[in-house]
């Protein structure tokens, strides 16, 4: 494949990066191959800085592991310490009965966690939604919910947990008379670029 006319230097960041992200992801170079039309030797060759790299395949790459371009060149540490306002939360788009937003600080390393409002009667969706194959832990904050999990129904207070693979298709639906949250912690991350993109900033943060 064609390179970028990327200094050496510069292709063994992107490499580093990109093996970093998707280790930490723990997807195989196959199926990041698979994700991106290319394949688990072209990515071997990438990750160790032999092989150069388009600009569209670097940014089906970045796509599929949940980053963006700058994220693979940037060759800085994570940040610690950064503390996230709660008006500042990027969010979706309000669904009726239902707002959901993104705790973790892009770019998403190794676990993503959000967290959720539902009015009475709000829920997820009509139908359980699946991602993945990771871990997900779910924790009740406030109200009563019921998580519909596969072929089976919990009933959950304020203080009640449960783990599932992701996999699993999954329903949330509020049942108590007032405004329920939840959080949802998942890793290793699930969650392509297109979807994070859809978390907005909240006007004014």
């Amino acid at each position: 494949m064609d390179g970028v006319g990327l200094a050496d230097k510069d292709q063994v960041v992107i490499g580093e990066k990109i093996k970093a992200f998707r280790t930490a992801r723990r997807m195989s170079l196959r199926t990041l191959g698979d994700l991106t039309g290319t394949t688990a030797s072209f990515l071997s060759q990438l990750e160790r800085g032999l092989s150069g790299v388009n600009t569209s395949t670097l940014m089906r790459i970045a796509g599929a592991l949940g980053v963006s371009l700058t994220d693979l060149f940037e060759d800085t540490a994570p940040p610690i310490g950064r503390v996230l306002r709660k008006h500042e939360r990027p969010a979706l788009p309000p669904a009726e009965g239902y707002r959901k937003m993104l705790l973790s600080r892009r770019p998403i390393r190794d676990m993503e966690v959000y967290i959720g409002e539902f009015d009475p009667n709000g829920s997820t969706g009509d139908e359980p939604y699946s991602h993945g194959n990771s871990q997900e832990l779910f924790l009740v904050l406030r109200g009563e919910v019921e998580l519909t999990l596969g072929e089976e129904r919990h009933r959950l207070s304020a203080g009640d947990s449960i783990e599932y693979l992701s996999s699993v298709p999954h329903k949330t639906v509020n049942i108590g008379t007032e405004t329920a949250e939840v959080l949802w912690m998942i890793a290793p991350p699930t969650s392509v670029a297109d979807d994070l993109d859809k978390y907005l900033p909240r006007p004014g943060s």
